[in-house]
């Protein structure tokens, strides 16, 4: 089916993941009302969503292997309940490393199963002028080694997640394999998301000629950090056809997808790609 509904779930998260998941169910709930349309539902949560913005090590206490684990067995539940296919923005599994996590972006299908999962790949270690002024996200988190395309039908998820979106040649490599969805979830803190959010993810909408899902967190959390807000829904054109602004909460929008393949065809990028085909180093 060409026509989708998709929707991104923008939180406020605690180190709580029942405050979380309550949260999330009562946005489920108020979907479920507003939209009884017929077509197949796609549910985008943000990074992080289960736990966060407590103290150091609190996700390593809830990892768990892929299809196993309390957060996981939740998602799968939901997706139950509401009928829907849902991105659990990222979740803590269990890693080649012991000591660290796997940051995992999992699809779990309207039967509770799990469709597709991706590991972030790009780990945020940098300085920013906020509350936080250091992130080292690789003290805790495994990098991911595999780049991850979901087939829901018609509709060709790239899973990616927050900082990966910095990195245009995952997104390029996921449309070689026909992406026209491309997922990023998100807890962008404000000071980068101010400066860079709308443009980059604008940006990886129209090279790729895809749709983004992007749902973020927002808000101060409960160890000071900031986060951006600003949940997006972009056509490949690269209009927002929606933005959550600051406030916890959702948006959606029904997608066509065959928008992707009238601008390939009017607009064809990548026949016109002299890089990868022609020029040589």
């Amino acid at each position: 089916m060409a026509n989708w509904r998709v929707s991104a779930i923008q939180l406020t998260s605690t180190p709580q993941p029942t405050e979380n998941f309550a949260a999330v169910v009562h946005y489920l709930q108020q979907l479920s009302r507003a939209y009884q349309d017929g077509l197949p539902h796609l549910v985008a949560l943000p990074e992080c969503f289960a736990v966060f913005g407590g103290r150091d090590g609190l996700q390593q206490q809830y990892q768990a292997p892929l299809g196993q684990g309390l957060l996981q067995q939740q998602c799968a539940a939901l997706a139950q309940q509401f009928g829907i296919y849902l991105l659990a923005g990222s979740l803590p599994t269990a890693s080649a490393d012991p000591a660290r996590f796997a940051s995992s972006s999992i699809v779990f299908a309207p039967d509770g199963s799990i469709i597709a999962d991706y590991q972030k790949m790009h780990l945020f270690d940098v300085s920013v002028t906020d509350n936080t002024g250091s992130y080292r996200e690789s003290a805790s988190t495994y990098a991911g080694q595999k780049i991850t395309l979901a087939t829901l039908g018609e509709l060709k998820l790239g899973l990616s997640v927050c900082y990966d979106v910095r990195f245009p040649g995952l997104m390029q490599a996921l449309a070689k394999q026909g992406m026209n969805l491309l997922s990023v979830p998100s807890a962008f803190t404000k000071v980068t998301g101010a400066a860079h959010w709308h443009t980059l993810l604008q940006a990886r909408a129209i090279e790729n000629q895809c749709f983004v899902l992007a749902p973020n967190q927002t808000g101060t959390h409960a160890n000071g950090r900031e986060t951006y807000g600003h949940s997006l829904i972009i056509s490949p054109w690269g209009e927002v056809i929606a933005d959550a602004g600051t406030a916890p909460g959702w948006i959606s929008a029904e997608i066509d997808l065959n928008d992707c393949a009238r601008l390939k065809q009017a607009m064809p990028l990548a026949h016109h790609n002299r890089f990868n085909s022609e020029l040589k180093p």
